[in-house]
């Protein structure tokens, strides 16, 4: 079975949208505040095949050439707009080679706007 880890940004939730992996969170591991480079090379270490995260800037700030460990980035890490729009995830996972990186982009919520009272009493 295929294992995936969830960065600390990531809502808990994902774990039940990626369907066949096993899946753990950095948090249930003891890797919270481990620096990105450290974390994929725990995670590698751990022979997970796939970190889920939010963080936008990763995939500019690790070299994933060579890494056996794949990346998919979250365009967000709100929880209401992941789970409504979730369906390019799995495949994202399923889909990943080792050392590669996808991004999976949500579209953004619709503004919510304050409604205000039709009358001012005084």
């Amino acid at each position: 079975m295929r294992r995936a880890l969830l960065d600390e940004g990531v809502p808990i939730g994902v774990r039940w949208l990626v369907v066949g992996f096993l899946v753990d969170s950095a948090a249930e591991l003891g890797w919270a505040g481990l620096a990105n480079g450290d974390l994929i090379e725990a995670a590698e270490q751990a022979g997970y095949d796939v970190m889920i995260t939010a963080d936008q800037n990763i995939s500019y700030q690790q070299n994933m050439t060579g890494r056996r460990l794949a990346l998919i980035v979250l365009m967000t890490n709100h929880w209401d707009t992941i789970r409504d729009n979730a369906e390019g995830i799995l495949p994202a996972a399923e889909a990943a080679m080792p050392g590669s990186c996808a991004t999976i982009d949500f579209p953004k919520p619709p503004r919510r706007r304050r409604s205000y009272p039709t009358s001012l009493a005084c």
